[in-house]
C-alpha cells in the first residue's frame, strides 16, 4: 500500500503458513517542533498530520490557547534534506510568545516518546487554575457509546495493514465519526485530532465524544479537556490519576468499551441508559 505511515519489510513466517513474505510495518520516526525558530521538543510519532500533531501538543503543552495565537506552521528549510520532512517551526503570536518564554525557561531539552505525554507535570490543580471543567449539558445513549469503538475500528486503514497503530475518533452525539487519527502513540493521535480542530477555530468541542484506543491515562483526560470535550471513552482501563482528574472537571469517562457494555468512572450522569 501507499501511505507515508507505512514501510514495507521483507519477513519470514515461522508455522505451517510458514515462507516469505512482505509485511506492512507502522513508521515511527523523530520530529522535532521549533516554536518560533527555538527548538522545543522532539516527538516520536507516525508521519502524517504533523502540522495536527504540532498544533495539538502545544495546546496541551499550554503555549497555544487559541487558533489566533499561530502564525504559520511549515517545515523548516534549514533542516538537512533527510531530516527536512522531520523538522517543524511553528510561529506563535500574542500572548503565546509570553508563555513560550515562560515553557522554554522551565523545561529542559527531553525527548519525548510516543507513550509519554507530558508526565505528570501538571498537577490536577494547575489544570483546574485554567480550565476548571468542560461544559456539556447533555445525555448519549449507552448504545451510542458503545457503537464507537467498531466505527473507528473499521475507520482504521493503516492499521488493517500494519497491526500496530493507536487511534483517536471524534464522535457527534449521534455516533457519527467526524474525524479521526491514527498514530504509534495514543497521545500524539488525541493530539492530531485536537490540532485539527484547534486549527479550524472550532474549540471547544462541548458536543462531541472521543473514543480513544488502548487505556486512558491522566494525559488523555487532560487532552480532552483542554480541547473541551466532555466525553471520553477507551476499550480499556482508566488510570486512577485518570479518574481523579474527569471527576474533578466533569468529563465523562468510560472504559472497558466493548461488546454493548461498559463502565462509567466519572461523571455518569451523561449516559443515559
Amino acid at each position: 500500500m501507499s501511505d507515508p505511515g507505512v514501510r514495507a519489510y521483507d519477513s519470514m513466517r515461522v508455522g505451517p503458513d510458514g515462507g516469505r513474505r512482505v509485511e506492512h510495518v507502522a513508521i515511527e520516526e523523530p520530529m522535532e517542533v521549533r516554536v518560533n525558530g527555538v527548538p522545543f521538543a522532539v516527538v516520536m510519532r507516525t508521519p502524517g498530520a504533523d502540522r495536527d500533531l504540532a498544533a495539538g501538543f502545544l495546546l496541551a503543552e499550554d503555549v497555544i490557547q487559541s487558533a489566533g495565537e499561530i502564525g504559520l506552521i511549515e517545515y523548516c528549510l534549514d533542516a538537512d534534506d533527510e531530516g527536512r520532512a522531520n523538522v517543524l517551526n511553528v510561529t506563535v503570536l500574542g500572548d503565546a510568545i509570553c508563555r513560550l518564554d515562560e515553557r522554554l525557561s522551565n523545561r529542559r531539552q527531553v525527548i519525548m516518546t510516543a507513550s509519554c505525554g507530558l508526565c505528570g507535570r501538571r498537577t490536577i490543580e494547575s489544570l483546574r487554575a485554567r480550565v476548571a471543567s468542560v461544559e456539556g449539558a447533555w445525555t448519549v445513549g449507552a448504545s451510542v457509546v458503545a457503537s464507537m469503538p467498531q466505527t473507528l475500528r473499521s475507520a482504521q486503514r493503516v492499521f488493517d495493514a500494519t497491526g500496530g497503530l493507536h487511534a483517536a475518533g471524534l464522535f457527534d452525539l449521534d455516533g457519527r465519526l467526524l474525524l479521526m487519527a491514527e498514530d504509534v502513540g495514543r497521545h500524539n493521535a488525541v493530539d492530531k485530532v485536537a490540532g485539527r480542530m484547534l486549527l479550524e477555530g472550532r474549540l471547544p468541542l462541548s458536543r462531541t465524544m472521543l473514543q480513544v484506543s488502548g487505556r486512558t491515562s491522566f494525559e488523555l483526560v487532560q487532552k480532552a479537556l483542554l480541547a473541551g470535550i466532555p466525553l471520553i471513552a477507551a476499550v480499556s482501563a482508566p488510570s486512577s490519576l485518570a479518574v481523579d482528574l474527569a471527576r474533578e472537571v466533569g468529563i465523562t469517562l468510560c472504559g472497558f468499551v466493548r461488546g454493548d457494555s461498559f463502565n462509567v468512572y466519572a461523571n455518569e450522569g451523561r449516559v443515559d441508559r
